[in-house]
């Protein structure tokens, strides 16, 4: 890679970044701030561009280089985890990214059953909406929710699941709930990056309009799940990711499962030659199991895919 600038000039552009100081860089890698400030200085000659915008009140990033550690940063990272891997002699790492409400609801629950079956594979989760960025190498498979448009990329979707109107059974009797048309006299719960919304929900099932406004808009499905179980409002969720709040009685169906639409919405999503390595396969082996298990036998049908 000829055009890879040196390690130690992105070590402490990296780092002064981070730290937002070349005193406070040069301490942490235990170099002269002189030095911190020559290495700097050589990066920014090789890209041609100004990195960092320095003032008496200290120094801060340009825009240039707000971008430049955004793709830099992540494959520092990754060279550094990779490196204590082998220096731990961990061979088996296996780096899961997925959708928060998901990895928080559904598959977190489940990941000992992955543990026990698989001691020797070292398994590092992480969760945000942004999707991985495969080419920074950080992720080995992403769980993504929404429609699926990655080129490039296998995609495997999980499961389908129903979408359905849920609240408290307290709040159901408050307000006698018992026609689809009641739902717009009472308080409905918005989920922002659900790819069922209300107006969906509304013209499958009623000749009514959703309403305009919301009482609450998340953009978390275990927070609208949760501000249903505190007798909030209606929420429009999935009764997968609310299995364990059904299951304890805190949340049901308010007109029943018939008024469900069911969609896909969750895939396993990652580059070719990823599903080659033996803790991908593994563990797509284990989900697909675990999502078949999660599968509703039957239900209204309008899939997102």
């Amino acid at each position: 890679m000829s055009g890879l600038p040196p390690m130690a000039n992105l070590l402490a552009f990296e780092a002064v970044a981070r730290r937002r100081s070349f005193a406070l860089a040069a301490a942490e890698l235990h170099l002269t701030a002189s030095a911190i400030s020559h290495q700097v200085a050589r990066l920014e000659a090789q890209l041609s561009i100004r990195l960092f915008e320095r003032s008496a009140h200290g120094v801060r990033l340009s825009p240039a280089g707000e971008q430049y550690l955004a793709r830099v940063a992540g494959a520092l990272s990754a060279i550094a985890t990779a490196t204590d891997d082998m220096r731990q002699g961990v061979g088996n790492s296996l780096y899961v990214h997925c959708s928060p409400s998901l990895a928080t609801l559904w598959l977190m629950p489940r990941l000992p059953g992955f543990a026990q079956a698989h001691p020797d594979i070292s398994l590092n989760l992480s969760a945000a909406h942004t999707h991985s960025d495969f080419a920074l190498g950080q992720v080995d498979l992403d769980i993504r929710y929404g429609v699926p448009r990655w080129p490039n990329l296998v995609v495997e979707p999980l499961f389908e699941e129903r979408i359905v109107p849920l609240a408290s059974p307290a709040f159901i009797r408050a307000h006698r709930l018992k026609r689809a048309e009641q739902l717009l006299g009472v308080p409905l719960i918005q989920s922002n990056v659900s790819v069922v919304q209300w107006s969906d929900w509304f013209a499958e099932f009623t000749d009514k309009r959703a309403p305009d406004r919301f009482s609450l808009r998340f953009d978390r499905a275990h927070m609208s799940l949760d501000a249903a179980t505190q007798g909030l409002g209606v929420a429009l969720e999935s009764t997968t990711t609310g299995a364990q709040h059904l299951a304890e009685g805190k949340l049901q169906p308010v007109l029943g499962l018939d008024k469900s639409m069911r969609v896909k919405a969750h895939f396993a999503v990652y580059p070719a030659r990823h599903g080659k390595r033996s803790p991908v396969e593994a563990f797509l082996s284990w989900l697909h199991g675990e999502a078949a298990r999660s599968t509703p036998s039957r239900s209204h049908t309008k899939a997102h895919a």
